[in-house]
């Protein structure tokens, strides 16, 4: 398996991401309570951080928003999703919860101000990357309504997306995630993505990731970064 961002790099040179493939995990349901205060303490510190701050302020989402301008994307309801969670916590309201493994990684992306997704490898086909949209590229929206029967929402000409060899795993560039994909307390072994674009410390973003992985889903972890000098690598 290749991860291959060449596609976009020359429009986006700053862009790198770590591709984490954490194998063996254990991930089960419920947040663990040594999970929860860490998670606690952590929105506590962003709070701090970013007191009286607009959002296009902080670094790391100021960095996504010009990313998406970049590439067209200019409604406010089409947002990175760190930049979705740093404006959840900014008002008070904590970071989702999913299972074990998503949470961790979600307290991975607010500390770190950088978008992080993860799916199960079970269900990805073939080489990933990050490109330009297609045509015949589809997607199903993992926020499709309960009981409904998902619709294809492809994307639009010129957007960027995360995709493998059969489906567009995430829309623009790092949105919303297909539903077919989902990391869930069934999942065994999954790839994460960790998007860095000029802003941040991405080797301590992943070093964090693989420390409250082992701890609260069991798994071990290996970590490849393509970036301008390597945009396509093989996944290790």
């Amino acid at each position: 398996m290749n991860i291959d961002i060449s596609d976009i790099i020359a429009d986006f040179p700053d862009f790198r991401v770590a591709v984490v493939i954490a194998d063996g995990l254990e991930i089960g349901g419920d947040r663990p309570d040594a999970l929860e205060a860490i998670i606690a303490e952590r929105e506590a510190a962003a709070r701090e951080a970013w007191a009286g701050r607009e959002l296009s302020e902080i670094p790391g989402v100021a960095a996504w928003r010009r990313a998406y301008r970049a590439f067209g994307i200019k409604k406010t309801s089409y947002r990175s999703s760190v930049e979705r969670l740093v404006k959840n916590v900014q008002a008070g309201r904590g970071l989702p919860r999913i299972n074990p493994f998503v949470d961790a990684y979600n307290a991975v992306s607010l500390t770190h101000v950088m978008p992080l997704g993860a799916d199960d490898l079970a269900r990805v086909n073939g080489d990933l990357a990050f490109r330009y949209s297609r045509p015949g590229d589809e997607f199903l929206d993992m926020a499709s309504g309960a009981g409904d029967a998902p619709q294809s929402d492809p994307p639009k000409p010129g957007e960027v997306v995360y995709a493998d060899e059969e489906k567009i795993l995430c829309r623009r560039w790092n949105w919303r995630q297909d539903l077919r994909s989902l990391v869930t307390a069934l999942t065994d072994r999954a790839v994460v993505t960790v998007q860095s674009n000029g802003e941040g410390d991405l080797d301590a973003a992943v070093a964090d990731l693989g420390n409250l992985v082992g701890r609260f889903a069991g798994g071990t972890t290996r970590v490849t970064i393509a970036g301008r000098r390597q945009p396509l690598v093989s996944l290790r």
